[in-house]
């Protein structure tokens, strides 16, 4: 399904006179304005081919009705999130999951839809038909060499399918580790590992780079390889300078200052970017901003202070994707809602006082460093998020033109009732 231009137009008519008088108002006080949503417009977040379909936990996966069953109808569904908000103008593949059959005619439909290929994604966290050895103990860190012989040879696989596409990175996430004390040499696994991922860091193109994700537990429970951002750091620093670490926000323990970690990554010049999501108590995979939009709001003050001490470019130089899936939404509704509020959340860091904040900090005036900051996140800076949507052609509310149109309901006539997306 494919969105009609003159749809967004009558849509975004009637909404426009209370859209313009809510703009108005908050633009009034905004000396750079402009600037704020050039950058807005600029921003753009990755969907993971995955994350069409709907997720599911340990215990179960109910799949919703007209899912995509297959890589073209997956980026359908992503050109048809882009058209709604103009910020979705990336699609980043898990490999096997979505291997693409004809390269030229799957980057033709991106030409189409406007979508360019993110980072491609190896999977090693699972045992897959066409591989003769079993990851269940492990991939890049398996004490077998053959084992991690396969796992690298993948991964080398996924940078060449990458590379035919116009991707620039791979991603990296690692479910080894070890679930009881005893079960593993925690100086041999991460020796493995550092091994296997040099084969694969020597494979990439020039102009590439290699994503480290780390992740605190899951699926293993005791310890993980690539357990934190401390390790993740490390594997980069020895790969060489084209190796960075990629933070997820659910990959951390309960209460991690996920915040500082961004700066101390961005200050050493290893900060990949993100896989956006939210959670309560583990790596729940919720809607972005859903449970702790201040903390994302904390993330983002401190993503565009080192970016912009380092000149950095916001919209390209770091990569931006979202992790998120759950049973209970409609996954489209769910990833819209995810945008918007990651633009929120980057919009309201733009518009901080940094000035007032700098000279807060340097005498030590805690409370007018604290008001600062939460002036600004209670500030309502989505008629600004909306007047870049406005801008770039997109839709003043895209969830609600979603459910205006029935795009599930058309979906589920195109493709049935009983599909399942590929992925987890």
């Amino acid at each position: 399904m494919q969105l009609k231009k003159n749809t967004i137009d009558e849509h975004n008519q009637p909404l426009i006179s209370e859209h313009k008088r809510k703009f108005d108002f908050i633009s009034a006080g905004i000396n750079n304005i402009d600037a704020v949503i050039k950058k807005l417009v600029d921003f753009n977040v990755a969907i993971p081919s995955w994350a069409l379909g709907t997720g599911g936990t340990r215990f179960g996966r109910f799949a919703g009705s007209g899912e995509p069953g297959n890589l073209v109808e997956k980026m359908e569904d992503i050109g048809l999130l882009h058209a709604l908000n103009k910020s979705s103008g990336a699609i980043s593949l898990h490999i096997p999951w979505d291997i693409p059959e004809n390269y030229a005619d799957i980057k033709s439909l991106a030409a189409q839809l406007g979508l360019q290929f993110d980072a491609v994604n190896s999977n090693t966290f699972q045992d897959q038909k066409a591989r003769e050895l079993s990851y269940k103990f492990g991939s890049l860190q398996h004490v077998n060499k053959a084992v991690r012989k396969q796992a690298i040879e993948h991964n080398i696989e996924v940078i060449k399918h990458g590379i035919e596409l116009g991707s620039k990175a791979l991603t990296v996430w690692l479910s080894d580790g070890s679930c009881f004390p005893g079960q593993l040499n925690f100086r041999k696994a991460f020796q493995n590992t550092l091994e296997s991922l040099q084969e694969i860091y020597a494979a990439l193109p020039a102009d590439w780079k290699v994503f480290v994700e780390y992740k605190a537990f899951e699926p293993n429970f005791y310890s993980m390889t690539v357990g934190d951002w401390g390790q993740s750091l490390l594997y980069a620093n020895k790969l060489g300078p084209k190796a960075f670490t990629l933070v997820d926000l659910g990959h951390h323990l309960p209460n991690a200052n996920i915040e500082q970690i961004v700066s101390l990554l961005l200050m050493e010049k290893k900060l990949a970017g993100f896989h956006f999501n939210d959670s309560k108590y583990g790596d729940d995979d919720l809607t972005v901003g859903s449970i702790r939009p201040y903390q994302l709001f904390l993330i983002f003050i401190e993503l565009v202070e080192g970016m912009d001490a380092r000149g950095m470019n916001h919209a390209t130089d770091l990569g931006w994707m979202i992790d998120a899936s759950h049973n209970v939404k409609d996954p489209l509704e769910d990833l819209l809602q995810s945008v918007e509020a990651i633009m929120i959340a980057y919009a309201q860091a733009l518009l901080i006082d940094r000035k007032k904040l700098n000279e807060a900090q340097d005498s030590n005036d805690v409370v007018t460093a604290q008001e600062v900051l939460q002036d600004t996140f209670r500030t309502d800076v989505r008629s600004i998020v909306a007047e870049a949507r406005l801008r770039s052609g997109a839709a003043l509310n895209p969830v609600q033109l979603f459910r205006d149109i029935k795009v599930r309901e058309q979906l589920i006539k195109e493709r049935g009732t009983k599909t399942v997306a590929t992925g987890l």
